[in-house]
């Protein structure tokens, strides 16, 4: 049996990532600031979670000793430069010592789709420049390790802060304004993209792969808005009318997202990372190269968004037969 240390353990996909891994045989650590955040968590059977912080190097390290593989689950989508660098490049640089230092022979790494650690300058928004940048500093520094970076794209399934957010908008507004509608993007279900780390922490051997996890399908921005108040029954099924918005609206209206209390909705940086694809590349490996078949969004997507929308009714029938 293997003992993984997951940093980031207590999120969206660190969630799914423990239930799978205690349910594969496999002892897990969840570092986290507060012992709090990991209450949905925490009453896995033989998951221990240990208060720290990840950003101590001496403590990572100290952390880490004792454990087999880590899981790098950490990541911000909004901030300064000097946050995400401290996120995305330096936590994963301190991590690569902490492993060497601890005798940890396996590292899987979360990256992003369209990160890309050849040529990180050369991409438009700070999030996927520091992803990048991370990338490349685990691949010069990881030799000696089992090293998978996985690349998914945007994330679904049942508590998402994606879907559910523009079902709960188009629940409220009349209408809904959009920045970047045209933008791709490959969506991942997030069952998927734990059962790929996973399938990482088993392989054997050393050396670095490179895995994009993606869905079987391509949307724009505006068809999974669109899809998204459908499939919740919002204006009984038909959705609110989406107005894609000019490349400077978008940008003023990003701006002034940025300037509210809390996590904005969208920032520039948002924008600037959706002018890359967020698709697969051709000839990358993807979740088929692990064994795993992707999940389509909608089937998926129908189950968790449809709670409360007008299923039992004839409209009901019509969008269910519609998307199955």
């Amino acid at each position: 049996m293997k003992n993984v240390l997951i940093l980031g353990g207590t999120g969206f996909v660190g969630a799914h990532v423990c239930e799978k891994l205690v349910r594969a045989g496999f002892g897990v650590t969840v570092a986290t600031r507060r012992r709090s955040n990991a209450r949905n968590v925490q009453h896995l059977p033989g998951l221990t979670v240990q208060e720290l912080d990840v950003h101590d190097a001496a403590a990572l390290a100290r952390c880490a000793a004792g454990h087999d593989a880590v899981v790098n689950l950490v990541a911000i989508l909004h901030g300064s430069q000097a946050a995400f660098d401290k996120v995305h490049v330096e936590l994963p640089q301190k991590l690569a010592a902490a492993c060497a230092s601890a005798g940890v022979s396996q590292l899987v790494h979360v990256s992003a789709l369209g990160a890309n650690a050849q040529k990180p300058g050369a991409l438009p928004s700070m999030y996927l420049r520091s992803k990048s940048l991370g990338e490349a500093m685990l691949l010069a520094s990881c030799s000696q390790l089992a090293l998978t970076i996985l690349r998914p794209s945007v994330i679904f399934g049942a508590g998402d802060k994606f879907l559910n957010l523009f079902a709960s908008l188009q629940k409220v507004f009349p209408f809904m304004p959009l920045a970047g509608a045209g933008a791709r993007f490959q969506p991942v279900w997030v069952e998927d993209v734990a059962a790929a780390v996973v399938k990482s922490l088993e392989r054997n051997g050393t050396g670095a792969q490179t895995i994009e996890a993606c869905g079987p399908e391509v949307f724009t921005l505006k068809q999974l808005v669109e899809l998204s108040a459908t499939l919740a029954g919002v204006n009984r099924g038909e959705g609110r009318p989406v107005i894609a918005l000019p490349q400077w609206a978008g940008a003023l209206q990003a701006r002034l997202m940025e300037f509210k209390p809390g996590e904005p909705l969208m920032s520039r940086d948002n924008l600037d990372s959706m002018r890359v694809p967020n698709v697969a590349t051709p000839g990358m490996p993807g979740l088929e190269s692990l064994g795993i078949q992707p999940a389509a969004l909608k089937g998926v997507a129908r189950d968790y968004l449809s709670q409360g929308a007008p299923w039992h009714d004839l409209l009901g029938v019509r969008l269910r037969s519609h998307f199955r």
